[in-house]
């Protein structure tokens, strides 16, 4: 799938309203020289942050790619925005949102079982290994993704959404064609060089968040909900969070394998609209492990250019 033009969302959102499997890392390119512009001219002028970013790279070894918007103007600060990074598990934020779409009233009811199999197959479960025995509602498994990371859970909502090519599908339908999901959990998480499977961009990803909740696409209900679950989420404290500015309201999803470590978020700000971010980094040594602090401090970069 190939991208084409990125869409900014004009409007506003309030929040307010009310978790990663082991494998291993990303494509990897020269911390030196990115090759991402923004892809429209933006209507409101932003600080260039690219020397800042440079430097997270140098000292943290590492690739990074920045894609975040404005809500109200539009403004866009972009870094590496149109280059491809595995996405991890903050595509299960993406899969909520087209199961909150599709699957509808009573149906989300539904109790699912699965086998202690399921879950050693799948890796990090922190809830669906406590609940073997009785199962959950889809609209559980659901919310267990998103707030806990659930691997199982994920497998889970793609399988009543068709699977990893349904969900691809759906992005499309949204207008995202360049996130490529392929496979499900924990296999999502592993990046062959050269391969575009199972990868996104920060442009494509911020695109998407920012349909999800512009009313465009969930209905408001639903659109509520997933902030909830996403302003619940319980692996995104030493993220975005940690780098946003005091009394700035954040719902985000992480993901983390290997040498990946990602966090997208919609993030509220008194006195301002929301803004839209989503930073997906990787280790240049593929047997390097990840680190948080890389992810809040290029969102403290970020957020930092919407303060002015």
């Amino acid at each position: 799938m190939k991208r084409g033009v990125a869409v900014a969302l004009a409007g506003g959102l309030v929040l307010g309203l009310v978790g990663c499997a082991s494998a291993t890392p990303s494509p990897s390119a020269s911390p030196s020289s990115p090759t991402s512009a923004p892809t429209s001219a933006p209507p409101t002028s932003m600080p260039d942050r690219s020397v800042e970013f440079q430097a997270l790279e140098a000292e943290f070894s590492a690739r990074v790619g920045i894609s975040a918007v404005d809500t109200g103007t539009g403004a866009r600060l972009s870094y590496r925005a149109d280059e491809r990074f595995g996405y991890a598990s903050t595509i299960k934020a993406l899969a909520a949102a087209v199961f909150l779409h599709e699957v509808r009233g009573s149906a989300r009811d539904e109790v699912v079982n699965w086998s202690a199999e399921d879950v050693e197959a799948a890796g990090y479960s922190p809830v669906t290994s406590e609940q073997v025995e009785t199962g959950l509602t889809l609209s559980q498994l659901a919310e267990a993704a998103v707030r806990r990371s659930d691997n199982t859970a994920l497998n889970l909502v793609l399988a009543r959404i068709g699977g990893p090519a349904a969900l691809d599908a759906a992005l499309g339908a949204l207008g995202d064609e360049v996130t490529e999901v392929v496979n499900a959990e924990p296999l999502l998480n592993v990046i062959e060089p050269g391969s575009t499977d199972d990868t996104t961009t920060p442009a494509a990803f911020t695109d998407n968040l920012t349909r999800l909740v512009d009313g465009s696409y969930l209905e408001p209900a639903d659109r509520a909900t997933l902030l909830a679950w996403m302003s619940g989420n319980a692996t995104g404290d030493t993220l975005i969070r940690a780098g946003a500015p005091a009394g700035w309201q954040v719902a985000d999803k992480s993901g983390g394998a290997g040498g990946i470590r990602n966090d997208i978020a919609i993030i509220d700000r008194p006195g301002g609209d929301p803004i839209v971010l989503t930073i997906l980094t990787n280790t240049l040594d593929p047997d390097a492990e990840y680190d948080d602090a890389l992810v809040a401090e290029a969102a403290s970069v970020a957020l930092a250019a919407f303060e002015q």
